[in-house]
Protein backbone atom coordinates (compact mmCIF):
# COMPACT_ATOMS: atom_id res chain seq x y z
CA UNK A 1 0.00 0.00 0.00
CA UNK A 2 1.48 3.56 -1.04
CA UNK A 3 0.76 6.63 0.96
CA UNK A 4 0.83 10.40 -0.18
CA UNK A 5 3.30 12.57 1.80
CA UNK A 6 2.77 16.31 1.93
CA UNK A 7 5.09 18.87 2.83
CA UNK A 8 4.46 22.85 3.76
CA UNK A 9 6.10 25.67 3.51
CA UNK A 10 5.46 29.34 4.27
CA UNK A 11 6.45 32.34 6.54
CA UNK A 12 4.33 33.76 9.41
CA UNK A 13 3.77 37.41 9.50
CA UNK A 14 4.91 38.23 13.25
CA UNK A 15 7.69 36.12 15.15
CA UNK A 16 6.12 33.04 17.06
CA UNK A 17 5.57 34.56 20.09
CA UNK A 18 3.00 37.05 18.70
CA UNK A 19 -0.60 36.57 19.81
CA UNK A 20 -1.32 36.78 15.65
CA UNK A 21 1.25 33.87 15.57
CA UNK A 22 -0.46 31.98 18.90
CA UNK A 23 -3.80 32.45 16.84
CA UNK A 24 -2.52 30.70 13.65
CA UNK A 25 -0.76 27.95 16.01
CA UNK A 26 -4.14 27.27 18.20
CA UNK A 27 -6.37 26.66 14.78
CA UNK A 28 -3.39 24.73 13.52
CA UNK A 29 -3.63 22.59 16.72
CA UNK A 30 -7.12 21.98 15.86
CA UNK A 31 -6.54 21.85 12.12
CA UNK A 32 -4.33 18.29 13.20
CA UNK A 33 -6.72 17.27 15.64
CA UNK A 34 -9.48 16.92 13.12
CA UNK A 35 -6.54 14.98 10.79
CA UNK A 36 -6.00 12.81 13.33
CA UNK A 37 -9.66 12.14 14.05
CA UNK A 38 -10.57 11.71 10.25
CA UNK A 39 -8.74 8.44 10.24
CA UNK A 40 -6.61 8.87 7.50
CA UNK A 41 -3.60 10.79 8.64
CA UNK A 42 -1.14 8.05 9.42
CA UNK A 43 2.02 10.07 10.63
CA UNK A 44 2.73 13.88 11.78
CA UNK A 45 6.47 15.04 11.34
CA UNK A 46 7.75 17.56 14.54
CA UNK A 47 9.43 20.54 13.00
CA UNK A 48 11.26 21.28 15.69
CA UNK A 49 15.13 21.46 15.60
CA UNK A 50 14.58 21.07 11.47
CA UNK A 51 17.00 23.04 10.00
CA UNK A 52 15.12 25.92 7.84
CA UNK A 53 15.47 25.19 4.02
CA UNK A 54 16.73 28.33 1.92
CA UNK A 55 13.33 29.05 0.22
CA UNK A 56 11.51 28.70 4.03
CA UNK A 57 13.90 31.18 5.40
CA UNK A 58 13.82 34.06 2.69
CA UNK A 59 12.09 36.97 3.20
CA UNK A 60 10.89 38.95 6.81
CA UNK A 61 8.50 36.34 7.77
CA UNK A 62 8.74 33.60 10.28
CA UNK A 63 9.09 30.06 8.47
CA UNK A 64 6.67 27.39 8.99
CA UNK A 65 6.90 23.70 7.77
CA UNK A 66 4.37 20.96 8.02
CA UNK A 67 5.35 17.38 6.69
CA UNK A 68 2.50 14.59 6.93
CA UNK A 69 2.05 11.27 5.77
CA UNK A 70 -1.63 10.30 4.41
CA UNK A 71 -4.01 7.15 3.36
CA UNK A 72 -4.95 8.03 0.37
CA UNK A 73 -4.65 11.50 -2.32
CA UNK A 74 -8.41 11.49 -2.12
CA UNK A 75 -8.27 11.97 1.34
CA UNK A 76 -5.69 14.45 1.55
CA UNK A 77 -7.84 16.58 -1.02
CA UNK A 78 -10.65 16.55 0.91
CA UNK A 79 -9.11 17.31 3.79
CA UNK A 80 -7.59 20.18 2.16
CA UNK A 81 -10.44 21.79 0.78
CA UNK A 82 -12.97 20.75 3.59
CA UNK A 83 -13.70 22.24 7.25
CA UNK A 84 -11.81 23.50 9.43
CA UNK A 85 -8.67 23.42 7.26
CA UNK A 86 -10.31 25.28 4.30
CA UNK A 87 -11.11 27.79 6.77
CA UNK A 88 -7.58 27.73 7.62
CA UNK A 89 -7.15 28.71 3.97
CA UNK A 90 -9.21 31.25 3.94
CA UNK A 91 -7.85 32.90 6.69
CA UNK A 92 -4.48 32.63 5.50
CA UNK A 93 -3.31 36.15 4.73
CA UNK A 94 -4.16 36.93 8.42
CA UNK A 95 -1.33 34.98 9.44
CA UNK A 96 0.74 34.08 6.47
CA UNK A 97 3.15 36.83 4.27
CA UNK A 98 2.12 36.80 0.66
CA UNK A 99 5.29 36.40 -1.28
CA UNK A 100 6.09 38.98 -3.82
CA UNK A 101 7.86 35.88 -6.29
CA UNK A 102 6.57 32.86 -7.13
CA UNK A 103 6.12 30.64 -4.39
CA UNK A 104 5.49 26.61 -3.78
CA UNK A 105 3.74 26.49 -0.36
CA UNK A 106 3.19 22.99 -0.95
CA UNK A 107 4.56 19.57 -2.57
CA UNK A 108 3.72 16.19 -2.22
CA UNK A 109 4.65 12.65 -3.15
CA UNK A 110 3.91 8.74 -2.57
CA UNK A 111 6.32 6.54 -0.76
CA UNK A 112 5.77 2.86 0.20
CA UNK A 113 7.27 3.07 3.78
CA UNK A 114 6.25 5.82 5.74
CA UNK A 115 9.92 4.96 7.32
CA UNK A 116 11.15 6.20 4.22
CA UNK A 117 9.68 10.19 4.80
CA UNK A 118 12.20 12.59 6.66
CA UNK A 119 12.67 15.93 6.41
CA UNK A 120 15.77 15.62 3.97
CA UNK A 121 13.54 14.14 1.55
CA UNK A 122 11.00 16.69 1.42
CA UNK A 123 13.61 19.23 0.54
CA UNK A 124 15.03 17.47 -1.77
CA UNK A 125 11.57 16.97 -3.64
CA UNK A 126 10.46 20.84 -3.07
CA UNK A 127 14.55 21.65 -4.52
CA UNK A 128 13.40 19.28 -7.71
CA UNK A 129 9.69 20.33 -8.09
CA UNK A 130 11.28 23.99 -8.38
CA UNK A 131 13.11 22.98 -11.27
CA UNK A 132 10.93 20.25 -12.71
CA UNK A 133 7.52 21.45 -12.12
CA UNK A 134 4.95 18.85 -11.38
CA UNK A 135 5.95 15.58 -12.51
CA UNK A 136 5.43 11.98 -10.84
CA UNK A 137 8.54 11.67 -8.19
CA UNK A 138 6.88 15.40 -6.91
CA UNK A 139 3.50 17.38 -7.32
CA UNK A 140 0.73 19.19 -6.29
CA UNK A 141 -3.19 19.28 -6.72
CA UNK A 142 -3.16 20.79 -10.08
CA UNK A 143 -1.32 17.99 -11.93
CA UNK A 144 -1.61 15.03 -9.88
CA UNK A 145 0.06 11.64 -10.03
CA UNK A 146 -1.40 8.31 -8.40
CA UNK A 147 1.51 5.67 -6.55
CA UNK A 148 2.16 3.79 -10.33
CA UNK A 149 3.18 7.55 -11.99
CA UNK A 150 0.19 7.97 -14.12
CA UNK A 151 -1.44 11.43 -14.15
CA UNK A 152 -5.02 11.32 -12.81
CA UNK A 153 -7.78 13.92 -11.45
CA UNK A 154 -8.60 14.45 -7.96
CA UNK A 155 -11.99 15.68 -7.00
CA UNK A 156 -14.07 16.25 -3.98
Amino acid sequence: MAFVVIYTVGRLHHPYDHPASHEFFKVGYEVMRQAEKSGQLVKEFSPFGVPIPEEAAKGDGYPVLTLTVWKSLLALYRFTYSGQHKQALRNRSKWMESYPEKHIPYVMWWTEKVEDVSWEEAFKRYNYYIENGSTSFVFDFKQTFDENGERIEVSK
